[in-house]
Parts: C-alpha cells; structure tokens; sequence
C-alpha cells in the first residue's frame, strides 16, 4: 500500500501506553481507524481509515487525508468537493491503536459525501427491531452531490 516504516513500532505494551514517543499501532491490512470530530461543537463528523502516507500527510498539512477501502487509494479530505478538514488537534488513544481528530471545516460546511454536516445523520431509536425506520437528526444538505461528484451514489466515498 504505501511505504512502511514512517512511524516507530513499539512491542512494549506498557511503554506504548505509557511512555511519550508517537508510535501507531497500525491493523493487519496497514490502517487505523479515525473518528472526526467538529472542533467548535464536539459533533462526531466522520469515521474513516489512515494508512501511514495519510497520517503522515495530516500531520505534515494540517489537513485530513485518508486512505480509502473502497478505492484503494489515497484521498485528501474536500479534495473534490472542497469540503476540507483543517485539523486543529490530534490524539491517540491509549494502546495507539486508533485516532481521534478534531477538526474545522471549511468550504460549505459539510462533511459528508451526501452533502449533510456529519456523516451520522441519522438515529436507531431505542427499543428497536432490524428493519424498523431511523431516526432523522441532521437532514439538511449543503451542497448537491450530484452537482460535485457527478453522481449522487451512497457508495460512492468522498
């Protein structure tokens, strides 16, 4: 996928969890899981995965990159849509094993390929069984996914 070897790897489970020295402890298949948060209100924007070339390219821009499953390939975060994650902080949780970002967006303020703020706009309402409708919480579209990806397909990542 991408060139090992960016960040140290630490076997040591106490001085991974304790000590100070950035070591991500990246998934069989090279990636870490990232959970995007809006830094101005804490709102959960997106999930995602990054593979060292992308942690690495965050780091060194400011701006979230993310490797994509489906495409098997690199991407910068607004790249088509102009919808830019700016990272104002990162952190990494206790075994370094997954990343949270807080981050401001820019462009129309969307996160979400489907035009919508965050990417979890909708809810399962408690009490529920498979198959039964979802809750919707943030509906409104910012900009129209057909008019910037050229098509509007869900499966479509951005």
């Amino acid at each position: 996928m991408t060139e090992a070897g960016r960040f140290p790897k630490i076997d040591d489970k106490t001085a991974r969890e304790e000590g100070n020295v950035f070591a991500p402890a990246f998934d069989a298949h090279g990636l870490l899981p990232v959970v995007v948060t809006a830094a101005g209100t804490g709102e959960v924007l997106m999930f995602a995965h990054m593979n060292d070339e992308a942690l690495a390219l965050s780091i060194e821009t400011g701006e979230a990159h993310f490797w994509s499953r489906s495409r098997e390939a690199l991407w910068r975060k607004g790249e088509t849509s102009g919808n830019v994650l700016r990272i104002v902080e990162i952190r990494i949780d206790c075994d370094q094993d997954a990343l949270w970002i807080k981050a401001e967006m820019a462009g129309a303020g969307a996160c979400c390929h489907t035009g919508r703020i965050s990417c979890f706009y909708r809810g399962v309402p408690f009490g529920s069984k498979a198959g039964e409708p979802l809750v919707e919480v943030h509906t409104e579209r910012h900009f129209d996914p057909a008019a910037v990806y050229g098509d509007s397909s869900p499966t479509r990542k951005r």
